[in-house]
């Protein structure tokens, strides 16, 4: 198996960081914008979409901040997907995190997946 390539991306958001985290902590709140359906069942995440299903584990979540999954695919490896708000303390400026893995001719395509759906979460939170 090929290493995966680690890579961050930064999205500045017009959101209070309480209202933000609940769109990235609770499957009713990815179900907005990550997923067609998210179910959980304890730290047991599963995402749907158009039909295919994916299960992730929630690996640690640090309320109001921060959630961090790894694929059950991925389950023997390293890799995980973080989800993290930051706030400036000057300006206090809000910008989601994103921490994700890829293979390393996949990592402008991930890229791409992920300025889509923080674009979706933008709309979902009238935060075009």
């Amino acid at each position: 198996m090929d290493d995966k390539i680690k890579y961050e991306m930064e999205f500045p958001i017009q959101a209070s960081p309480s209202l933000l985290y609940n769109y990235i902590a609770t499957p009713s709140g990815l179900s907005e914008w990550y997923a067609d359906n998210v179910n959980s069942r304890g730290e047991m995440f599963t995402f749907i979409w158009e039909g295919s299903e994916e299960k992730a584990k929630l690996i640690s979540k640090k309320n109001g901040e921060r959630v961090k999954f790894r694929w059950l695919s991925d389950e023997e490896t390293p890799y995980f997907f973080e989800l993290r708000i930051q706030v400036d303390d000057i300006t206090k400026d809000v910008s989601i995190m994103v921490t994700d893995f890829a293979e390393e001719d996949e990592v402008e395509e991930g890229k791409m997946l992920w300025e889509n759906m923080i674009s979706d979460l933008k709309q979902v939170l009238g935060s075009v």
